[in-house]
């Protein structure tokens, strides 16, 4: 807006004093205010880089205010100074010079150059002057004109900073998995896809960061996502350094694996050939045979070859080292159900003798239906093969016989 302040009396000398210190003071915190600017990390970033996309509108639309406030600056500026300088030169200003420091300091003193005349306001034959502004009047365009630029400057600044801080580590979790994958020989594709996701988003990052800002701040997902492929890598890794660094006590803990395994196997194929002698239809279990094919992986895996790398023998380890764990529970496993028929029988018979001794203990010693009902359990319980269904059934009937007595000595 334009304030002419037409027709009004020439300061008195005091005011143009006054009026020029408060100028003075003024100029000094535009001029700090727009360097402090261009030397924000964000401004830094806009000025020295090359853009694409909504980014780079934006850097062009910060370099066009930016030109723009540092031209009315520099005209506002002139206008104090020439004040100054005429106010320096009549330490005791008459009419005259009172009144062209009135027209300076009160007065559209700002003349803005032609070339920022709208063009409605252009003829063919004729361009007018340029646009008079009262210095107030030019502080008043500055302001919204840099709040403008500095608000574009922090959001982009808050998006770009956040992109490039977490794009840092990111890069950092790579070369850690370059290095790892290096150091170990071999070939991981699923690094290779990682690099190839990372090297396209940090493009955009560096190009067009606010191609990756979501509600007014930065969008980290599709970074996020390849760290944490990245460090899944990472790890995979580290775990055949580990193989490397102990590969042959850990061949070594396979084996020992394998020879109870081995073991165990000998021990299932012993209890089966005892329960089939002594147990009748004993529904067992498949006998467990995996130590043979397990040995022979053990023996396929040798250091690393041409082509190949610690990283590719990790996985074939612990592949190999959960398979032979697996494998011992299972036979284990398989030795406790096979070996509990005959724990079952050693139990029917410890308490067919435990019921002999109560029917003892309550004068039914001599009690011949008894003995007949004991002998027929004893028969089926000491018979190979034994019949546990069978016997369980007789069992029962002579602990109830038993059972019975006891009530009826009591009565």
């Amino acid at each position: 807006m334009s304030d002419a302040r037409v027709g009004r009396p020439p300061m008195s000398r005091d005011e143009v004093d006054r009026t020029l210190a408060r100028l003075r003071d003024e100029r000094d915190r535009i001029s700090t205010a727009l360097l402090e600017l261009e030397a924000h990390h964000g401004y830094q970033l806009l000025e020295g880089a090359a853009l694409d996309g909504e980014t780079r509108r934006v850097q062009a639309d910060v370099r066009t205010g930016m030109a723009s406030l540092w031209r009315l600056f520099d005209l506002y500026g002139s206008v104090v100074s020439a004040a100054e300088d005429l106010r320096a030169r009549n330490p005791r200003p008459g009419q005259a010079q009172l009144t062209e420091l009135t027209r300076l300091l009160a007065g559209p003193s700002v003349e803005l150059p032609v070339t920022e005349v709208p063009l409605g306001r252009r003829t063919l034959l004729s361009v007018p002057s340029g646009e008079r502004l009262t210095l107030r009047a030019a502080v008043e365009r500055m302001t919204p004109l840099y709040e403008e630029v500095a608000q574009a400057v922090a959001s982009l600044d808050a998006v770009w900073s956040a992109l490039l801080s977490r794009l840092a580590e990111v890069e950092a979790e790579r070369r850690a998995a370059d290095e790892l994958l290096e150091s170990l020989g071999g070939t991981e594709p699923e690094l290779d896809r990682l690099r190839a996701d990372l090297d396209a988003v940090a493009a955009v990052v560096r190009a067009d960061p606010l191609a990756l800002a979501a509600g007014g701040g930065a969008d980290t997902g599709r970074l996020d996502a390849i760290h944490a492929g990245l460090a899944e890598v990472r790890r995979g890794l580290e775990q055949a350094e580990r193989v490397r660094d102990g590969f042959t006590g850990r061949l070594r803990a396979i084996a020992a694996v394998l020879d109870r395994l081995r073991e165990e196997e000998a021990e299932a194929r012993r209890v089966r050939d005892e329960v089939l002698a002594k147990i009748a239809s004993p529904g067992l279990p498949d006998l467990p045979g995996a130590s043979a094919s397990l040995a022979d992986r053990l023996a396929a895996l040798g250091r690393p070859g041409h082509g190949t790398g610690w990283n590719d023998l990790a996985a074939r380890v612990e592949e190999l080292e959960r398979a032979a764990d697996d494998a011992l529970a299972q036979a284990r496993e398989t030795v406790g159900l096979v070996r509990g028929l005959l724990d079952r029988r050693a139990e029917l018979r410890g308490r067919l003798e435990a019921y002999r001794v109560k029917a003892a203990r309550l004068g039914h010693a001599e009690d011949a239906g008894l003995a007949r009902i004991h002998d027929r359990v004893r028969e089926l319980l000491w018979t190979s093969p034994c019949d546990l269904r069978r016997a369980t059934v007789a069992l029962s009937e002579y602990q109830r016989a038993v059972n019975a007595r006891s009530k009826g000595a009591k009565r």
